[in-house]
């Protein structure tokens, strides 16, 4: 039976360093949800990725995400698909360590099903699901 991680929005995920990467269409929401062209958002909010693949969302000087705001994130209705994966559909060795998701155990159902209704992406092992690395290449 899979793990389902329940997120309690500790934020740790936003505090370690990572390459949080952002599609055209993620730019789009988030500026508009800051009221700020793309541009703007592109401007301020990002930066070239590794070998120029895109773009990444900026981190603060101290590795946090540029959009932490204490507890809370700016863009937290539009955050990052990314963000929203974070800890079922990708994590790593060791995130239990920081993180404060609760896991329950569930059937692959309702992993399925809860994983669906946060990240609006398919579970694992549905037909256009991808692999939990695409998401953080």
């Amino acid at each position: 039976m899979p793990i389902y991680y329940e997120c309690q929005r500790c934020t740790a995920c936003c505090r370690w360093p990572g390459d949080v990467k952002v599609s055209d269409d993620e730019i789009a929401r988030m500026a508009v949800y800051l009221g700020l062209s793309e541009q703007e958002f592109i401007d301020r909010y990002t930066r070239l990725r590794w070998f120029r693949r895109g773009l990444s969302l900026q981190e603060k000087p101290n590795g946090e995400c540029v959009f932490l705001d204490g507890e809370d994130c700016r863009v937290q209705p539009v955050k990052p698909q990314q963000c929203r994966a974070f800890p079922n559909l990708w994590n790593f060795p060791g995130f239990e360590k920081v993180c404060e998701a609760i896991p329950h155990r569930v059937s692959a159902e309702e992993f399925q099903r809860l994983v669906a209704e946060k990240t609006g992406e398919p579970g694992p092992g549905t037909a256009s699901a991808g692999r939990p690395g695409d998401l953080r290449s």
